[in-house]
């Protein structure tokens, strides 16, 4: 079967755990469409040992991760490689992410599963893969994007402080299902769709604002930035989000919506370069970015009292201008610069400390690394920590009680300092 043979109908699409409740989400949004979509299994040591097996080492902890995901489908009962297909987005670049997809693809054609489908959507195309819900799907894509990050931070704003332990996890699993099933409705317009996920998220706000919470004893409030698949994936960075917790922090998250903006401000910079200022495509780049920020603004609206004291930037340049000094956007490019930038937004917005989560020799994370000191430094000493992760390394809670030592440090004299 060749791959314009291949379509989406009569199967079941899996979409990898870059976080769950992003995965759960986004599989939602395709079910809007009609197609049948679930998030991938969760990752154990199995799945790594599965992927291992076609693995040389050079790759990076995503790639491993994602890829064992997928084998371990394949040993379900009902696999049948001609009813399933894999979600696995692709770029350009020298970042190892552009090596996923021709891997992959080599790796299922060698085990005889030339019948399973790698989607792997693009604007090139028209997207042709996805089949004619194509434009619905970009839309309601973005909202799941959105809801999503906007869960995660009700529940890491929230655990810390519960008094009732497991009940932000449990809530947060309650309205994570309450949006997907908004997300996942068919047949309706855009605007019917919107006040369906409205309600949803009104009631998932208001039931985390039932909780419960002691906040007589302060947290160090600890920002979290890096390699987005690594940072947002619990099994690849080792739970580290429940440690800093259980070490007597809060963890301030960089959103998923942060790297589509990003994306969607370089798309801008490239027609500029080439001279296309006036053309049709920056015309629907722009009508495409307006009707985004209608979308998250909605929403956001809901939760302006919760965030009060978590402010994000209003555009994506304002974390690029902060990176600027040590990272300019115009020699260097993706997660890097806004890593950078971000973690000086959160030094000025009250966090008392960042952590860097990368994979193991991870470019954007060892790029960091060497600018971070001069960061630290022109900031007052401010605790700044690259963590690598490899997947093979499991005990990481010294290193985040010594941190967090340097975090408490930093936020005691900041607070004698008036700051």
């Amino acid at each position: 079967m060749t791959r314009a043979q291949k379509t989406l109908k009569g199967r079941t699409l899996y979409i990898p755990q870059m976080s769950f409740e992003g995965a759960a989400c986004m599989a939602a949004a395709f079910r809007s469409i009609g197609i049948e979509a679930h998030p991938c299994p969760d990752s154990d040591a199995h799945s790594d040992e599965m992927a291992r097996r076609y693995l040389s080492g050079d790759e990076c902890l995503p790639e491993a991760i994602t890829l064992g995901s997928f084998l371990k489908i394949t040993g379900m009962p009902d696999y049948d490689p001609a009813k399933t297909a894999f979600l696995l987005p692709t770029s350009n670049g020298p970042c190892r992410f552009g090596h996923y997809l021709p891997l992959a693809k080599k790796i299922f054609a060698d085990r005889g599963e030339d019948e399973l489908l790698i989607l792997s959507p693009t604007s090139s195309n028209g997207y042709q893969d996805i089949g004619s819900g194509a434009r619905e799907l970009m839309r309601t894509g973005w909202r799941a994007v959105v809801v999503s990050d906007i869960l995660r931070k009700m529940l890491l704003k929230t655990r810390p402080y519960e008094k009732e332990k497991g009940l932000t996890d449990r809530i947060f699993q309650a309205a994570l299902h309450r949006v997907c099933t908004a997300l996942a409705l068919s047949d309706i317009s855009h605007k019917k769709r919107m006040q369906e996920i409205l309600v949803a998220l009104t009631a998932s706000r208001d039931a985390f604002r039932t909780i419960a919470v002691d906040r007589s004893k302060p947290r160090l409030l600890i920002g979290i930035v890096g390699e987005i698949f690594c940072r947002l994936n619990d099994y690849s960075n080792s739970h580290l989000i429940r440690l800093i917790e259980k070490s007597g922090g809060e963890a301030w998250m960089s959103d998923v919506a942060e790297w589509v903006w990003y994306t969607n401000d370089e798309e801008e910079k490239r027609l500029l370069r080439e001279g296309r200022r006036f053309s049709t495509s920056m015309l629907v780049a722009r009508i495409r970015q307006k009707v985004m920020h209608r979308d998250e603004a909605k929403m956001l609206a809901l939760f302006r009292q919760d965030f009060f004291d978590y402010p994000e930037p209003r555009h994506i340049t304002q974390v690029l201008d902060l990176s600027r000094p040590y990272l300019p956007r115009e020699g260097a490019h993706g997660e890097m610069v806004i890593s950078v930038g971000k973690a000086i937004w959160y030094q000025r917005h009250g966090a008392d400390g960042v952590i860097d989560i990368s994979p193991f020799t991870c470019m954007n994370g060892i790029v960091c690394e060497a600018v971070y000191p001069r960061v630290s430094e022109e900031l007052g000493n401010f605790p700044l920590r690259v963590l690598y992760f490899d997947g093979l390394q499991n005990n990481f809670e010294s290193d985040v009680e010594i941190y967090m030592e340097l975090a408490r440090h930093y936020h005691q004299k900041r607070g004698a300092a008036g700051g």
